[in-house]
């Protein structure tokens, strides 16, 4: 069924049909499910150590395929979510980049997905302990797109930030700069502190609350569309 939905402020303008609403549904899924995925590996991976590892890493040893089909799939969820967010033709500041940068983090995601990080420091096991000494060609391009991809996610915080800021939206607001905030702080600590357990982990802790943000803003978008 089609249902239609007024113009009225706070409200989705436009037709959203079926299609719509299950593409806005992949949104509420992938974040989840890229989560569950990894910490089900941390516990039964020998030798992952979040506090070591980046969960790149998981894409390596026998059972990289499932890491591998990981970042595939969420990073195809994500891109139908852009879709989605397109289709909603949302008022306001960013209707068309905003949707375009979720495109371009799952984008990242499918590529991370072709292209695996080196393994390193012990993981998978075998590995000689430390940091690596060479880096390889997809290793080079891994670290590539997962930069484009997060700086399109964090880009896409502080736009959907602004926007609910415009449509008067505070608490929608404050969570999504904040989620930008820490998580831009997250990714550039284990830069500014190499190798350092609290960096890798509060890392991993800001991956988890960025991709908790884009779960439930899916389910707001799909809360909206249902309205009508």
């Amino acid at each position: 069924m089609t249902g239609t939905v007024s113009a009225e402020p706070g409200r989705v303008p436009g037709t959203v049909v079926g299609s719509t609403r299950a593409l806005l549904a992949c949104g509420v899924v992938a974040g989840p499910l890229y989560i569950v995925l990894v910490v089900l590996q941390m516990l039964t991976r020998d030798g992952f150590d979040i506090g070591r590892h980046p969960a790149s890493l998981l894409s390596n040893g026998a059972q990289g395929w499932i890491q591998i089909v990981n970042f595939a799939v969420t990073g195809l969820l994500f891109v139908a979510y852009a879709i989605g967010l397109r289709r909603l033709r949302e008022p306001g500041a960013g209707r068309a980049w905003v949707p375009r940068l979720v495109g371009v983090f799952g984008a990242g995601m499918v590529g991370a997905a072709l292209f695996s990080a080196d393994p390193v420091d012990g993981f998978p096991p075998g590995t000689p302990t430390g940091p690596p000494t060479s880096v390889s060609w997809h290793g080079m391009l891994h670290f590539l797109v997962a930069g484009v991809a997060f700086l399109a996610l964090i880009a896409a915080c502080f736009g959907f930030a602004r926007r609910f800021a415009s449509a008067g939206r505070r608490g929608w607001a404050v969570f999504s700069a904040t989620t930008g905030g820490l998580f831009l702080a997250g990714w550039m600590s284990i830069f500014v502190l190499a190798g350092s357990r609290p960096a890798n982990v509060a890392f991993a802790v800001a991956i988890g609350l960025v991709l908790t943000w884009t779960s439930l803003l899916a389910a707001h978008h799909l809360g909206r569309a249902r309205e009508g």
